[in-house]
């Protein structure tokens, strides 16, 4: 295999205790061409040789970090640990993939937003600004997470959801559809955030849990008043009509969980005017 870069012992910093080797194009593919000075590595397995991949301008790969196939770090990018940067994924400004997270598909972190933890970030998404996706966190689809927004634990974005502001979005949590949170929420007690609903505050959704059969969570979201239960997404009255299908039991306590939820919305409002 003819490699397409090589590593420049010449031009050498230090970082973070690591020594990286600025990388020089051997020949010409994507929009590099021969002769071309790239970005820092510790190590050629930091970098496929294969592919159109590359590392640009200032930004540093390193520990044992792998970008392969066309993906791409750039500008003041960091990426190292366990990582693995690949597909058509690109991180760049003064974005930070690190620990054992993995980016891919045509998914874009940067700004000063950081990817840590064993999080994962896919598909089409959008990372930026200074928000954080850690832990065991998954952001798919046609997500973002932005602004300051903190996502971790075994939080699931999705859809064309998003996450802004200085929220955060934690546990079991799934937020996805067109849902959006934002300002200070906090979600989180294995929350469904779906279809069109807002969530700024942690007063505008509602859990339950089911402790009459499989102990699962449901929630209500009030900016759209509508219920989450499993694959079921409607209002109260869809909810306990479909309950009372499956059993009397059912039926009686979803429709009570329904009333004392919507009375105490009903509450909240009257003391707020």
């Amino acid at each position: 295999m003819d490699k397409k870069y090589k590593l420049r012992t010449d031009l050498i910093k230090g970082n973070d205790g690591h020594i990286l080797y600025r990388i020089e194009s051997l020949k010409d593919f994507s929009n590099v061409k021969k002769g071309d000075l790239g970005g820092w590595i510790e190590k050629e397995n930091n970098l496929s040789q294969e592919g159109n991949c590359w590392v640009y301008h200032n930004a540093c790969v390193y520990d044992n970090a792998i970008v392969t196939n066309n993906a791409t770090v750039r500008d003041e990018a960091s990426v190292y640990g366990d990582t693995w940067v690949c597909e058509n994924a690109c991180v760049y400004e003064e974005a930070k993939v690190c620990d054992n997270a993995c980016v891919f598909g045509h998914a874009k972190v940067y700004g000063g937003a950081c990817v840590f933890g064993h999080a994962k970030v896919y598909d089409d998404v959008c990372v930026c600004d200074y928000a954080k996706v850690y832990g065991d966190a998954n952001v798919y689809g046609n997500a973002c997470v932005y602004g300051e927004a903190k996502v971790y634990d075994n939080a699931k974005i999705y859809g064309i959801a998003c996450v802004y502001g200085e929220s955060y979005v934690r546990g079991n949590t799934r937020v996805y559809g067109r849902a959006l949170v934002n300002g200070k929420a906090i979600v989180d007690n294995e929350a469904n955030i779906c279809g069109n609903a807002v969530v700024k505050k942690s007063s505008d959704y509602y859990v339950c849990k089911n402790i009459w059969s499989s102990g699962r969570h449901f929630t209500y979201t009030h900016y759209n008043r509508m219920w989450s239960v499993g694959c079921f997404y409607g209002t109260g009255m869809e909810l306990i009509k479909k309950a009372y299908k499956d059993s009397d039991i059912s039926g009686r306590n979803y429709e009570r969980s329904v009333k004392f939820v919507e009375e105490m919305y009903k509450d909240i409002e009257i003391n707020k005017d």
